[in-house]
């Protein structure tokens, strides 16, 4: 399965070249798309040494205009059998996509999460009210979707092509994660964590959230539970290669 890996980067000019860096040394066929959201901090000079290079497309926004709306450009441009979601900061480890995908590429799941809060191997210590809200927010969220998950606000979310259809993602800034994670539930794709490590950085290192974007994703959760019902996951056909590929798993179990 080829990967898409989606990145949406605002003024991110301290890590951009960085993370780069480690997603394309992931040993995993992949293109890499970085949505650059009108920065004006140096970040799109560094992206003009990437475009083209190692898998890397670069796609620009002429203004600013939200990590919901440059999550959405990656994904009408995305080609890959499977995309994940990778912030530009250094917060999150490309090392661990194969763990992340892994329920996808073995037919278990169509939507995988990666926890910060589910067992994670390393995790730095950040602040107790980031952390409070974030746990606030997945109940409230799963109060709305009837999930039991333990970090609706993730970055990682990685999903197959299959997904995409039920998206047809609205929210142009943090609420895209609550939105998300409505229309999966409620389409009933078959969803799955995973947990990995989490490197949090402070607000003078760069951090974006702040309180005003919990409220966002709380409104984003509201308004998506009771909108229309995206496409059951039901009727979204499997793709002929993931058929063939377990055909041929079962096939060799038998021999």
């Amino acid at each position: 399965m080829k990967l898409s890996v989606l990145i949406p980067a605002y003024n991110e000019a301290r890590t951009i070249d960085e993370i780069l860096r480690l997603v394309a040394a992931v040993p995993i066929e992949k293109e890499i798309l970085v949505v650059d959201d009108g920065s004006e901090d140096g970040t799109r000079e560094i992206l003009k040494r990437w475009d083209g290079r190692d898998g890397v497309r670069v796609l620009l926004h002429p203004r600013n205009r939200g990590k919901g709306r440059a999550v959405r450009t990656a994904l009408e441009a995305a080609r890959g059998d499977v995309l994940v979601i990778q912030d530009a900061d250094l917060e999150y480890d490309p090392a661990e996509y194969a763990v992340l995908i892994r329920p996808i590429e073995a037919g278990r799941a169509d939507v995988v999460y990666g926890s910060r809060f589910f067992g994670s191997s390393e995790r730095r210590v950040q602040f107790f009210w980031h952390t409070v809200g974030n746990r606030l927010l997945t109940l409230i969220s799963n109060v709305f979707t009837n999930l039991n998950l333990t970090d609706m606000a993730t970055c990682y979310k990685a999903f197959h092509r299959r997904v995409v259809p039920a998206l047809d993602l609205e929210s142009k800034r943090f609420g895209v994660d609550a939105e998300f994670t409505v229309k999966v539930a409620r389409a009933g794709f078959r969803i799955f964590e995973v947990p990995i490590s989490y490197f949090g950085r402070s607000q003078a290192e760069g951090k974006k959230i702040r309180l005003k974007d919990g409220f966002s994703a709380l409104g984003a959760l509201v308004k998506h539970s009771f909108g229309p019902r995206p496409p059951k996951a039901s009727r979204l056909p499997a793709p002929a290669a993931d058929a063939a590929s377990r055909e041929a798993a079962t096939t060799e179990k038998s021999a």
